[in-house]
């Protein structure tokens, strides 16, 4: 059976035309002025245009794609591809337990995966989920299945272990590696070190895609400087993940790293508030590799949160992004001690306000009680606005990312909100974007950055991933104070050629699947 999608606006990187589209089982078959005949699906996307579906480079849904609730919030934004495996946390290589456990507040228990590496976590993607999920070999979860606790920096036979996980993964059909400099096991791991994981990234064709060290914003220069130095040393092409500083610093790097020879490319979604573990920038890194059963007793302890409010709770003061301020700016999203279910929304000061106790230690209570499976969304001192997120999606190395973490009561709205945001913001109401310039930005440059082979184009013989807009009323409703909105205007998608969302109701069947790294030609 032939699915017509007739009398819409067919628009990619390359350009925007009314034209009919032909799709028969998983590709496009046909485009221009086609006549139903017999048999044929008709879908009427009269008035609206029809795009190649978005892929999100920066997803936290690796362990949620088969949540109906999750698939249906990323569908309605357009988005059919994510790129999981960020951050350098992640369930595979190894049994999962690691990243089920330090990244639950941020990806959530895997409902099936239970070891086997890449190959199985992307062997379990396939026919399971409306959306497709392509993966990055995580690079702490390597070097946790190699060095475990140790913060020591890893010795020859350990690199070599390390470098070989890499290496099955990428073989397996990864599309790159993550580190998240920030997190732990990542934090303790040297330049070198990750210089050679990403050899065998860059002799596959992958990608290094870095949470990169020293907090970003006015500390950018810190983590562009390593990211060159590992390029260097690599030969890796280079993302970097959420890329968030004022535009003339993104620019500034990005330049530096042309001079270097780098070939980089990066995410940034449309809010300048960002959302992380609680215990991340509340706790010293070294107590992020205990289990959590001991960091629950060690911050539980009388004298020993006396010594880190004298000792710890300083240099959070001295916060770059946080500063003395830091109870008023951080809200908490995801607390999963029941008890505390009434924090949701509230920043730690009003929360500790009204329970009665200073901010340090109900956070640590919050901490303990939830075995640290706890997120927060991060104020900044200076909200963006419009007009400099703008210069920075101009960018030509801007790729769609959402960071979207789908845990929580009371998540950040760019979970439900970015790509539609996008949408309303940068190219309808603050013209930022043409309609081609945003497949390009959402679709075409992801789907070429990571090898997703024939997708990102509306093209005879590529895979039928599409989306139909109305682009008068496409836009997010999610918002800090309600994060729960879903996107509008987006109500017809097909992944693979089949109806995923239609009308705006779900439509059974699960034609996702792991997307292995396929670079076209090969």
């Amino acid at each position: 059976m032939r699915l017509l999608l007739r009398g819409g606006t067919l628009v990619d990187s390359t350009g925007m035309r009314k034209a009919d589209i032909a799709v028969e089982r998983e590709l496009i078959t046909a485009i221009g002025e086609i006549a139903p005949e017999p048999g044929d699906e008709v879908l009427d996307c009269a008035g609206r245009y029809v795009l190649p579906g978005f892929i999100d480079a920066h997803s936290h849904a690796d362990g949620l794609l088969e949540d109906e609730a999750v698939q249906r919030a990323l569908l309605r934004q357009g988005v059919t591809t994510v790129i999981a495996g960020q951050d350098g946390v992640s369930y595979a290589p190894g049994d999962g337990a690691y990243a089920s456990d330090y990244f639950a507040a941020i990806n959530g228990p895997h409902p099936r995966y239970a070891g086997g590496g890449v190959a199985a976590y992307l062997a379990g993607a396939d026919g399971r989920s409306r959306l497709n999920s392509a993966y990055l070999v995580p690079a702490g979860t390597v070097r946790w299945e190699v060095c475990g606790r140790s913060t020591a920096p890893a010795d020859e036979q350990q690199r070599a272990a390390m470098a070989a996980l890499v290496e099955d993964g990428m073989r397996d059909g990864a599309v790159g590696l993550s580190t998240g400099l920030d997190y732990a096991p990542g934090i303790f791991a040297t330049t070198d070190e990750i210089a050679a994981l990403c050899a065998p990234v860059a002799e596959a064709g992958g990608v290094y895609v870095t949470h990169m060290r020293g907090g970003y914003e006015a500390n950018s220069a810190a983590g562009i400087e390593e990211i060159a130095r590992i390029a260097e040393a690599s030969g890796a092409r280079v993302h970097i993940s959420h890329f968030h500083a004022q535009a003339h610093i993104v620019a500034a790097q990005l330049e530096a790293l042309a001079r270097a020879g780098v070939d980089a490319t990066f995410d940034a979604y449309p809010y300048t508030r960002g959302c992380t573990l609680l215990a991340m920038p509340l706790l010293p890194p070294d107590l992020s590799l205990l289990p959590a059963e001991a960091v629950v007793e060690i911050i539980s302890d009388p004298a020993q949160r006396d010594l880190l409010r004298r000792e710890w709770f300083p240099r959070v003061e001295r916060n770059a992004s946080l500063g003395p301020e830091w109870p008023s700016m951080i809200t908490l999203a995801h607390i999963a001690a029941p008890e505390f279910a009434w924090a949701h929304g509230l920043t730690l000061e009003a929360a500790a306000a009204r329970n009665g106790c200073d901010p340090i230690d109900f956070a640590l209570d919050v901490l303990a009680a939830s075995r640290l499976e706890v997120n927060a969304i991060m104020a900044v001192r200076h909200e963006r606005p419009t007009s400099e997120l703008a210069a920075i999606f101009s960018s030509p190395g801007h790729i769609g990312g959402s960071d979207g973490i789908f845990v929580g009561a009371h998540p950040h709205p760019r979970a439900r909100g970015t790509f539609a945001r996008y949408l309303r913001e940068f190219v309808r109401e603050t013209p930022t974007w043409s309609w081609p310039e945003a497949a390009g930005h959402l679709s075409g440059a992801p789907a070429a950055r990571f090898a997703l082979g024939r997708r990102g184009r509306v093209a005879p013989g590529w895979v039928a991933d599409l989306i139909v807009v109305d682009p008068q009323t496409v836009a997010d409703a999610a918002t800090y104070e309600e994060p729960l909105g879903e996107a509008v205007g987006i109500d017809d998608v097909l992944v693979a050629g089949q109806p995923v969302l239609a009308r705006g109701a779900l439509v059974d069947g699960a034609p996702g699947r792991g997307l292995r790294r396929e670079q076209i030609g090969e």
